[in-house]
């Protein structure tokens, strides 16, 4: 787990603030979940024969003696959000959320057992038009901040009976090279043979890519389901590669999974990445809802905006208070009160700890403010004050109190 400076956060804020403009103007609605779940919600939706709940989720007994879990994903706890409150019956939502997961798994560059997540997910729509939709709007943001090294891996799952089917010819195949298998794929075969086609052992990658592929077992709903989802990524002009052993870490994936990948982060590819889920909703209480969504890991995003050039806008002060004299610093907080009341988005730093002149404007420097604002005994007797450009060669002019707002609102521009 790590600690997120205040260097860094200036970044995460921006991009923040994108992707909630983003989302929201795809008519998505924030809802905020608990931290902590039952630990047999994540058991019966993820699956308990998945990497997450075998070995990574942080599972305790609290005093009642119920074992609880730190949320691992956030999709079971939406689900279970829509069902306790009312959300998904006879009716379709848009949702997203964002905050802290926990998952002990090996550190990795970008990737930390408390990592922050984005999660979007359309919850009553059971077409490819909205499987097409999510995967446009992540795609969207990638233009939007300027990320090129990524792109998009697209597979089908088909529905339960088809993977029967599947699932047993896949076990036929994986016994006959049961003797190659590392043991987490033995014991895969077992209970969820489509598992060992997520292994991330290199000595396993061979005898996976050999493997039978689900697109040729799948139902004729499903195959129709990827082609219409197909076409209409052709329209939008997304580009993409069918991966037909993408199957993501999840059990309860059905039908469409994607997963955005890129080569700027080392082993670990994926950054966004998710699929249709369609059997979760019922599978946790609710009636038979189809439902799809992604999620992305903030650190790798933050990441990967980074590795491409991306820089966020720097956030530091636009005016700094200088207040030099007895009793000048009281005067100069009901400037800067007033300051703040009459222009909204200006950054202004009063001046703090005392020090002479020409301390106090070493720190207007440092600040890497716009303007200094000169206020001491003689600016008071008078009822104005100082205005100094510290990175132009205005000339400094005095300014009357009760036009100073207007004069910082023309200096600064419009955007303040």
């Amino acid at each position: 787990m790590n600690d997120i400076l205040p260097e860094v956060t200036t970044t995460w804020q921006y991009l923040e603030g994108i992707v909630r403009d983003l989302v929201q103007s795809y008519g998505y609605s924030e809802i905020r979940l608990p931290l902590l779940e039952q630990t047999d919600l994540f058991k019966r939706s993820i699956g308990e024969v998945t990497d997450i709940v075998e070995k990574e989720m942080y599972t305790f007994k609290d005093r009642g003696g119920e074992s609880l879990t730190l949320r691992p994903e956030a999709t079971a706890g939406m689900v279970r959000a829509g069902i306790t409150n009312g959300l998904l019956y006879n009716q379709r939502q848009k949702l997203w959320t964002s905050g802290p997961m926990f998952r002990r798994e090996k550190p990795q560059r970008g990737r930390y057992r408390q990592f922050h997540q984005v999660d979007v997910e359309a919850i009553g729509y059971e077409g490819p038009d909205v499987d097409a939709e999510i995967i446009i709007m992540s795609s969207r943001l990638w233009q939007q901040t300027g990320i090129s090294r990524i792109s998009l891996e697209i597979n089908t799952l088909g529905v339960p009976s088809a993977r029967v089917k599947y699932r047993e010819t896949l076990v036929e195949y994986f016994s006959s090279v049961k003797n190659q298998l590392d043991q987490d794929s033995i014991r895969r075969l077992e209970h969820n043979p489509l598992r060992i086609l997520d292994s991330k052992n290199p000595e396993m990658a061979s005898i996976v890519e050999s493997a039978p592929v689900m697109l040729d077992f799948l139902d004729t709903e499903s195959a129709e389901h990827f082609e219409a989802l197909q076409a209409l990524l052709d329209a939008a002009e997304i580009g993409y590669t069918v991966n037909p052993r993408l199957v993501r870490g999840l059990d309860y994936y059905n039908r469409t999974v994607f997963e955005w990948v890129t080569d700027a982060l080392g082993s670990q590819g994926a950054v966004c990445a998710g699929g249709r889920y369609d059997g979760l909703v019922e599978k946790l209480g609710g009636r038979a809802t189809p439902a799809v969504g992604w999620a992305m890991g903030f650190e790798r995003f933050v990441d990967l905006y980074e590795a491409c050039g991306g820089k966020a806008p720097v956030q530091e002060a636009d005016v700094y208070f200088v207040a030099v004299g007895e009793g000048v610093l009281q005067q100069a907080f009901t400037l800067a009160e007033g300051l703040r009341d009459q222009l909204a988005g200006v950054r202004i730093d009063v001046n703090l700890g005392g020090g002479s002149f020409k301390t106090q404007m070493k720190r207007a420097d440092k600040s890497n403010a716009e303007y200094a604002l000169i206020l001491g005994e003689t600016e008071i007797a008078e009822q104005r004050i100082g205005l100094k450009a510290l990175r132009s060669a205005e000339d400094q002019i005095s300014v009357a109190w009760n036009e100073l707002a207007a004069t910082l609102a023309d200096r600064l521009g419009p955007a303040k």
